[in-house]
């Protein structure tokens, strides 16, 4: 099913390049409907999508829903933190302002947090309110730190206990954990959450071969919850969300006009809404009333010509290999990219360096495996690859 709300004739009804709300999804209801009752029961789920899918989205359009039920709600970032401590210290910033007044910080911190003493600083924002910062100036050592952790990591069963409310906690980018600590974050939080019977975690993942091999048998999260795949969106419902809001905006689209945006998008959802999104932006500053396939093609030509830079740049970086093979994946469909045949039409060397340069390219968020064949990333990279080099 797809939703939309009406939207001013002024307001692009298409968003991307940030956290988007529930009327600016086409699908995933059985996603958003099974995650937020996961939460509210305490489970612990792990959500695993590539780049680009609408992750972040979903979890932060599912935790506005559990906070309208009273559930008391955390979302933290493990990838903006740099080291394990200032994860740490994040972590416990976010939970102790869970609907906490200000004024009541300093207290809660001290019932809380028993076994380490935080230290606790508001400074001044340029507009808005202080932003509270919470730091740990006594922890210098791996013992320290593993006790830090500990106290941190009960901190959800604590509060919800002295709450009175059911908790959902995000930790999003979640395979940035395993980066801390040499690993053993993993057992200390596993440790911590089995046993909260009334927090509810997703652990959220864009990078999925990370997220997967933290989940098999040797890992301490091997079996800790049920696991949701985020995939593509049924191509003709994504069409027909794009070219119903195209509509509701004043616009009128013409016949196949939502099918080529997501066919040319690699139906990639933060890709859809970007081509949509300028496509739209294009059509109206031209004062048109229709928008169609020839509006679609000036509009990536536009989005071309302002990206050559940076992609020319993007491509420099590569090595020889790898820029021979990435553009073989684009000419190739990313199919059979192995095969004698494939390599002798793009001039590529043996199957093993093709599969090295796969390998790289994977790793530097390039490209991604995607049911069997390789996807560049970024659409718009893509056809400028397509275009530009030879």
């Amino acid at each position: 099913m797809i939703t939309y709300n009406h939207v001013m004739a002024a307001v692009n009804p298409f968003v991307y390049g940030e956290v988007v709300t529930a009327a600016a999804f086409a699908d995933r209801e059985d996603e958003r409907a099974r995650l937020a009752r996961d939460l509210s029961e305490g489970q612990k789920i792990f959500l695993i999508s590539p780049r680009r899918y609408g992750k972040s989205s979903l979890i932060r359009g599912v935790m506005k829903t559990l906070a309208a039920e009273r559930i008391l709600t955390v979302d933290v970032t493990v990838a903006a933190s740099s080291s394990y401590v200032g994860f740490l210290e994040a972590y416990a910033r976010a939970l102790l302002t869970a609907e906490t007044p200000v004024s009541g910080v300093r207290k809660w911190a001290a019932e809380l947090l028993t076994g380490v003493l935080p230290e606790l600083r508001f400074d001044a924002q340029p507009a808005g309110p202080s932003r509270l910062s919470v730091t740990f100036p006594a922890v210098r050592s791996v013992r320290d730190t593993a006790r830090l952790a500990a106290e941190v990591f009960a901190l959800p069963a604590k509060i919800a206990a002295a709450r009175k409310q059911r908790m959902a906690i995000a930790l999003d980018e979640f395979q940035a954990i395993a980066a801390f600590d040499g690993g053993n974050v993993e057992h200390a939080l596993r440790a911590a959450v089995q046993e909260q019977r009334s927090v509810g975690y997703v652990f959220a993942g864009s990078e999925p071969s990370l997220m997967e091999r933290m989940l098999t048998p040797r890992r301490p999260f091997y079996k800790a919850g049920p696991v949701i795949r985020l995939g593509k969106i049924d191509e003709r419902l994504f069409a027909a969300f794009i070219e119903a809001r195209f509509t509701r905006s004043g616009i009128r689209p013409q016949d196949g006009l939502g099918a080529a945006i997501v066919e040319l998008a690699e139906n990639v959802p933060y890709d859809v809404q970007r081509l949509a999104h300028e496509t739209w932006d294009d059509a109206r500053a031209s004062g048109r009333k229709i928008a169609g396939l020839e509006d679609l093609h000036l509009t990536l030509a536009r989005l071309l010509d302002e990206q050559h830079t940076i992609f020319e740049e993007a491509w420099q970086r590569l090595t020889l290999a790898q820029r021979a093979v990435l553009r073989a994946i684009v000419l190739e469909d990313g199919r059979e990219l192995l095969s004698a045949g494939v390599r002798q039409r793009h001039r590529l060397s043996a199957a093993s360096s093709v599969q090295s340069a796969l390998t790289a390219l994977v790793r530097q968020d390039v490209v991604m495996k995607d049911d069997g064949r390789y996807i560049v990333n970024d659409s718009l990279y893509r056809e400028w690859i397509a275009r530009h080099t030879l």
